[in-house]
């Protein structure tokens, strides 16, 4: 049990991570590019701030950036943002339908643990609520 600490550090992405790699999906799919400066305003966070951000996802093989400094994801990336979104539903959904949480606060915390969930947890959560809904 000392050691579950360790687990939690070593998750593969950051809160903050996982909100530029979903930027840089969603500007993609929203204008069919994506620049450090369209992550940067998408985020409300300065260009600087994105730039160091997207590097550090770039050094991990996340996204990847082409000689005219647009940025995309790698399949690992993808891989990554899809299971964030995932994870992000399920858990919303658990919130609002099963604990009656607020669409406001469960939209809040959905964000805050997205990233946070294991992929077991993920599975057994999503299993719990196809069987609830099959009950009501």
């Amino acid at each position: 049990m000392e050691d579950v600490w360790k687990q939690f550090e070593e998750n593969n992405i950051t809160h903050s991570a996982a909100h530029h790699i979903l930027a840089v999906k969603d500007l993609r799919e929203s204008r069919g590019y994506a620049r450090v400066t369209d992550v940067a305003k998408y985020l409300n966070i300065t260009t600087g701030s994105a730039s160091t951000n997207l590097k550090n996802l770039k050094n991990k093989g996340l996204v990847v950036e082409d000689d005219n400094r647009f940025l995309a994801l790698s399949p690992e990336g993808k891989s990554l943002a899809e299971a964030v979104l995932l994870r992000k539903q399920l858990f919303y959904q658990f919130l609002t339908d099963i604990l009656g949480v607020s669409t406001e606060q469960a939209e809040i915390d959905a964000c805050k643990t997205e990233h946070l969930i294991s992929g077991e947890t993920a599975g057994k959560l999503q299993m719990f609520l196809g069987k609830s809904q099959k009950a009501a």
